[in-house]
């Protein structure tokens, strides 16, 4: 995966749920890479295609997404897939949501085309529950 503009230049592991039904995160090492969500389709078929990295870590410090909420419309990612194809995606916007309020369907519903979530912690950090308070999402459109 390549986000040119933030000089992301990831490979890809596969995550899953864990046992309480949350997505499963990349783990928190320095080289971890980040991951796509096999719960979703993979980038460049029908729907959103889910990938997950960290902005940080507690040892490591930044790490893959550490300057995902710099990414802008219009920037370029693209993914290449297991069969050497590359999907290409433009991005359209990148919000901020609250971790209490994360709007499930909007990110992770059913798309009428192709389409690409890029998702990571933000917000300000809460030392008592080790976490971020917010997720930042990038959402990217299908180009190529």
């Amino acid at each position: 995966m390549s986000i040119p503009s933030i000089g992301v230049d990831s490979a890809l592991m596969e995550l899953g749920l864990n046992r309480d039904g949350t997505i499963e995160v990349p783990p928190f090492d320095k080289d971890a890479p980040a991951g796509w969500y096999r719960g979703s389709p993979t980038p460049g078929e029908l729907g959103p295609a889910v990938i997950l990295g960290h902005v940080d870590t507690y040892q490591a410090g930044p790490v893959v997404f550490y300057r995902l909420g710099d990414v802008r419309p219009g920037d370029a990612v693209s993914v290449t897939r297991e069969d050497g194809s590359v999907a290409a995606f433009q991005v359209d916007h990148v919000d901020s949501f609250p971790k209490a309020t994360f709007p499930t369907l909007e990110v992770y519903g059913n798309t009428p085309d192709a389409e690409l979530r890029l998702i990571t912690c933000g917000g300000d950090w809460d030392p008592d529950a080790h976490d971020y308070a917010a997720n930042i999402v990038v959402f990217a459109h299908l180009v190529t």
